[in-house]
């Protein structure tokens, strides 16, 4: 799975940053997830390296404009493009009558099955590889967070044996691979699972923003590969945070102590902490680090590979 943040700025775009939207691509299924879409996230995609056309889910965390105001223009471009079969959306209620009344009012009419799903704790989706929950933030709006999860994964499949045996490569390996029963052509019956080592504990991804520090983020972010966490303000305007809302660095930074996750990358960071201002985003980097080693800030196009 790779991470590619399209917009890591809160409430308004700057020169550099554009407002919140995460790609996740799926390479072995050539599928691409998004997590939140605001404005001119179609822009920031096509600057990317990332294929609108490969896009066929998106998480909606919550109503606020810089999270979902992009939507609307993705969903007619990949229509007009004529390359999507089709669109799951996934967020709190609401969200379906927004994109309605946007389509309704633009005369839009999509060229792809279009369907909307009211979230609510738990399971979201769930496919033989993959399960997404979501459990409620700390917001001034309801608000989701999300858990996207591989489900275990094959063990090293031994290619050795296979070519020992003389098994023909292609079709009979992935079936193999998959730990399935294969006859051979002279009547040879193998079983995969007798090929593959130990099924490996597959990536987990978890999403938190918009946020102030709470429990369910903890829950959702248990063990993940990586948490990708809002920090909307440093640790010394945590004021402005509790009124509004929003994480600071150091909440970030324990969500992610405390579950126990392996990466932390950080978010839709406040302008006011711009080149020139007496805090600069590297001193939020510095006091999230204080308290969890292993955190990044993001930027706009920065990609990160969860192995």
């Amino acid at each position: 799975m790779q991470i590619t943040f399209l917009g890591t700025s809160s409430g308004v775009p700057t020169r550099s940053r554009n407002v919140s939207s995460v790609a996740l691509r799926l390479p072995q299924r050539a599928e691409v997830w998004l997590l939140d879409c605001g404005e001119s996230t179609q822009h920031q995609l096509l600057r990317s390296d990332v294929r609108i056309s490969q896009i066929n889910k998106i998480f909606v965390t919550h109503l606020h404009g810089d999270h979902i105001f992009g939507l609307p223009g993705l969903l007619a471009t990949c229509s007009m493009a004529g390359n999507v079969q089709q669109m799951e959306l996934f967020g709190p209620p609401g969200l379906k009558s927004y994109v309605d009344a946007c389509l309704k009012y633009s005369e839009t009419k999509l060229a792809y099955p279009l369907k909307i799903h009211r979230v609510e704790p738990g399971t979201v989706w769930e496919d033989p590889e993959y399960i997404v929950t979501c459990a409620p933030l700390t917001h001034r709006v309801a608000a989701f967070g999300y858990r996207l999860e591989q489900k275990l994964r094959p063990g090293r499949f031994d290619i050795e044996r296979a070519t020992a045996l003389g098994i023909p490569s292609g079709p009979l390996y992935g079936q193999l691979k998959r730990g399935e029963t294969v006859r051979l052509a002279d009547g040879t019956v193998l079983d995969g699972r007798e090929f593959c080592g130990d099924p490996k504990p597959g990536t987990k991804v978890a999403y938190c923003t918009d946020t102030i520090y709470c429990d369910n983020a903890v829950t959702l972010a248990q063990d993940a590969d990586v948490l990708i966490h809002e920090a909307t303000f440093a640790h010394q305007d945590a004021e402005m945070a509790y009124q509004r809302l929003h994480s600071t660095s150091t909440m970030a930074a324990q969500v992610a102590l405390q579950a126990n996750v392996k990466n932390l990358i950080m978010t839709h960071f406040s302008p006011r902490y711009a080149p020139g201002n007496n805090l600069q985003l590297e001193d939020l980097l510095k006091e999230a680090q204080m308290i969890f080693a292993n955190t990044r800030l993001a930027h706009d196009f920065m990609t990160f590979e969860v192995a």
